[in-house]
């Protein structure tokens, strides 16, 4: 079971790893309040990702960097989707990355939980930590799903 919970965490830890880079561009290409929550966020996700690799390093795990690598080469490709514009971006953009910013998150939020039923049995896992995380998550999704509101009534309004 211990190898399970070790894929299970480090496929995890992949995705955070395309998470922070996502976040933080998704911050860098908004102005005003919106790049100081998106900011806020990704500095979340980036303790979120700490966190993640600690509870690896107490079960005995390790991160798999080549699917860390992967993620990360993952979220640079899909910078070439289709938005409607050819050589830079589009407010479609920001919807489709937001939205898949807030679906990471709610993965996340997932993990977190699993996380915490484990921890019932399982003194390795830290509960209070794990619903700290959990709750923080979910502050992300909230925050990223008034991002992806605002985004949308200004795009296709």
């Amino acid at each position: 079971m211990t190898d399970l919970l070790g894929i299970y965490l480090s496929d995890h830890f992949a995705g955070a790893t395309g998470g922070v880079s996502l976040i933080r561009r998704i911050a860098e290409s908004h102005d005003g309040e919106a790049r100081t929550e998106l900011t806020r966020v990704a500095h979340d996700i980036e303790d979120d990702r700490t966190a993640l690799r600690e509870i690896l390093r107490r079960v005995g795990a390790e991160p798999r960097h080549y699917k860390a690598a992967g993620a990360w080469v993952g979220e640079k490709l899909a910078r070439l989707k289709s938005n409607g514009r050819l050589f830079r971006r589009s407010g479609l953009s920001s919807v489709l990355e937001l939205e898949a910013m807030q679906l990471g998150v709610e993965g996340k939020a997932a993990l977190w939980l699993a996380l915490r039923l484990l921890a019932d049995n399982d003194d390795r896992l830290d509960q209070a930590a794990l619903d700290e995380l959990r709750a923080r998550a979910e502050s992300q999704i909230a925050i990223l799903e008034r991002l992806r509101c605002d985004e949308i009534r200004r795009q296709f309004a």
